[in-house]
């Protein structure tokens, strides 16, 4: 289930995704490194974006 149709995170990703955003602004603000957890959402952000063009790609070939 995505927040909108044109989402390509399930539940579980966008939570994921929110929470690491939150320790990423907590750990900003005491001035320690962030990188390690940016490296994680972007990991989550392309797992979702590529499991979204297979099945759209998958679509569009049976539609035809």
């Amino acid at each position: 289930m995505a927040l909108t149709n044109k989402d390509p995170h399930n539940l579980r990703e966008t939570v994921k995704t929110i929470a690491l955003g939150v320790r990423i602004v907590r750990r900003e603000a005491r001035g320690k490194p962030t990188k390690r957890l940016e490296k994680r959402v972007d990991r989550i952000r392309e797992q979702a974006q590529a499991r979204e063009d297979a099945k759209n790609t998958s679509t569009s070939k049976r539609k035809k």
